[in-house]
């Protein structure tokens, strides 16, 4: 069968023909649909995870397929991937013919395309986990939302709205504005920093890190929140102490791999809303055998939604 492999760090990963999976106790043999490539998938192919499978590997995180072999699901059934290890202790999704441990498939509803059952697991989550869990958002209150127009900010602020807060997206210009869904009101990032926009939000969900949260702090109302969801913009920030202090906010990092119980737990509700529509999920496909343009493509400032593999041709 044919995977993407890498075989040094930061290297492009590279088409191979590998040995096909034999059925074994414990393990889904899945007929690749869709994969998805991650931030996280990105993170350990460029070494600054804290662990990767031996090399050469096969990367990613998430994927969606067909069931050919299982002791656990009958041949045939549809089903989603995550998990146990997958992409970081051992090899991952990128490749036609998936071997997961058991413990890593579930059964994907008729109703969901399988790019979006590849896609959705990491975004959806992150963005409820996120407001339920972590912020804990109320009715009415006043949020703040970097990076709307990624998969993640995207998902938060859809789930938001739905939720009864006044929701504030922060955007680049006003293209970035008209993409936000009824209901959300842009303010231009650039304005962050600015005296009329102090205390003026009650909770910050901030899914790029560097500068824009660094300005987006002195935003939030003494007393309020500030979840850390992700650091494309950048790994760090320089914090002036005694303001920070005085601004009494709480900055609240997402670890999902810690809270992933509560991630799966919304995962039915998550599915039926992407199934009656109450929710979208910007997808973009790639074959298989582009998945270094893929790596690249997720690493471009202001991309939209996720980036999924399917088989290539």
């Amino acid at each position: 069968m044919r995977a993407m492999r890498v075989h040094a760090l930061r290297e492009a990963p590279r088409l191979d023909e590998i040995d096909t999976p034999r059925p074994a106790p414990g393990r889904t043999i899945v007929e690749m649909q869709a994969a998805t490539v991650g931030h996280i998938d990105r993170t350990v192919w460029s070494g600054a995870f804290l662990q990767h499978p031996p090399l050469p590997y096969i990367p990613g995180l998430e994927a969606a397929g067909i069931v050919r072999s299982s002791e656990r699901f009958a041949a045939g059934q549809r089903v989603w991937l995550r998990g146990r290890g997958l992409g970081i202790r051992n090899n991952g999704t990128w490749c036609e013919l998936i071997d997961a441990p058991d413990e890593a498939v579930e059964k994907l509803p008729d109703g969901i395309a399988m790019t979006l059952g590849s896609a959705f697991f990491s975004p959806c989550t992150s963005a409820w986990v996120a407001l339920h869990d972590v912020a804990r958002l109320q009715q009415g209150e006043r949020l703040l939302v970097t990076g709307a127009s990624g998969a993640v900010g995207s998902i938060t602020v859809q789930l938001a709205l739905a939720m009864g807060a006044r929701v504030h997206a922060a955007v680049r210009d006003a293209a970035q504005a008209q993409q936000l869904p009824a209901g959300a009101d842009p303010v231009l990032a650039d304005h962050l920093g600015g005296a009329n926009l102090a205390g003026a939000f009650d909770v910050l969900i901030d899914t790029v890190g560097g500068s824009l949260l660094a300005a987006a702090l002195p935003c939030i109302a003494a007393g309020g929140r500030a979840v850390l969801v992700g650091y494309t913009a950048g790994q760090a920030i320089s914090l002036d102490l005694p303001t920070f202090l005085q601004h009494d906010v709480a900055l609240l990092p997402l670890n999902m791999m810690r809270r992933e119980a509560a991630g799966r737990a919304a995962v039915p509700e998550l599915l039926q809303r992407l199934v009656d529509g109450r929710l979208r999920l910007d997808v973009t496909t790639f074959p298989l055998h582009q998945a270094g343009a893929a790596l690249g493509w997720i690493a471009q400032r202001g991309h939209r939604g996720r980036a999924v593999l399917v088989p290539s041709a």
